[in-house]
């Protein structure tokens, strides 16, 4: 693996994001993550996962440089498309996945630990989804997401001023469980998948997957309407200048085109 270290240990997995310095989220990471998945759902001594990052964040966003490799809408589409079906199984996994957020996790950051079953965070994590920022929208199901978690008017919020919220403020809306200092992120995270772990893997599986039929038709059309929108924003004109003011490190100046 070139972006992920994984090993387990009584019974818990730990994945953990190597791709400094922001561990953004390449289409080579989403692979090798559905490669993990697969080992880690094969092997009947995991019950739980913890997912975190190494170093600063638990992931920053996406790879904004792999946006300029991209051809045409339809293949950004694609993109979109592969990392909602990614998600999709974390969320119907039948093993629990738990996501420990420190730093940040921001644009594809967050729509991966809103895809985990629960999230813990520090208390000074930034959490947000700032693709309006760049002239675009969330393309991995963030925009179907958050609104479960935070409402749609906190929701709209956080997408059309791209202002990220606290780790308090995220266990206060609803988006994470538990917020603890820094230091001590980890240790409660392992503690908690402990107690997960002592279960019948049996009833957790049910559980997941009576948990997900809480997910409307309309939860999936608008996925679905996501991942078209997702590869026409990035090919209109304000797109292409996101991008560029982004790599640039300058001001987009958007037209409406």
């Amino acid at each position: 693996m070139e972006f992920l270290n994984w090993s387990y240990e009584e019974r818990i997995a730990t994945i953990t994001i190597q791709r400094p310095p922001a561990n953004a989220l390449s289409s080579g990471l989403l692979k090798e993550l559905s490669l993990v998945l697969d080992e880690i759902e094969g092997n009947s001594e995991i019950r739980v996962i913890v997912i975190h990052g190494d170093g600063r964040f638990f992931s920053a966003g996406a790879d904004i440089k792999e946006f300029t490799e991209v051809q045409s809408e339809e293949e950004f589409s694609k993109l979109g498309e592969f990392g909602q079906n990614l998600f999709e199984r974390m969320e119907k996994f039948p093993k629990p996945i738990i996501a420990a957020i420190h730093g940040a996790a921001l644009g594809g950051g967050l729509e991966l630990a809103m895809a985990c079953h629960f999230r813990l965070v520090t208390e000074t994590a930034k959490l947000g989804l700032p693709e309006l920022q760049l002239g675009l929208i969330p393309g991995f199901a963030g925009s179907q997401r958050l609104p479960k978690y935070v409402g749609v008017a906190r929701a709209a919020e956080m997408l059309f001023t791209s202002e990220p919220i606290t780790g308090v403020e995220a266990v206060q809306y609803g988006l994470a469980n538990h917020a603890y200092p820094d230091n001590e992120l980890m240790e409660n995270a392992y503690k908690i998948a402990g107690k997960i772990a002592k279960k019948s893997p049996v009833s957790i599986r049910a559980a997941i997957d009576l948990l997900n039929y809480s997910k409307t038709p309309e939860f999936y059309a608008g996925v679905k309407q996501e991942a078209i929108l997702f590869g026409k924003v990035f090919g209109s004109a304000d797109g292409q200048e996101g991008i560029q003011a982004f790599l640039e490190k300058r001001e987009p100046q958007f037209k409406g085109e």
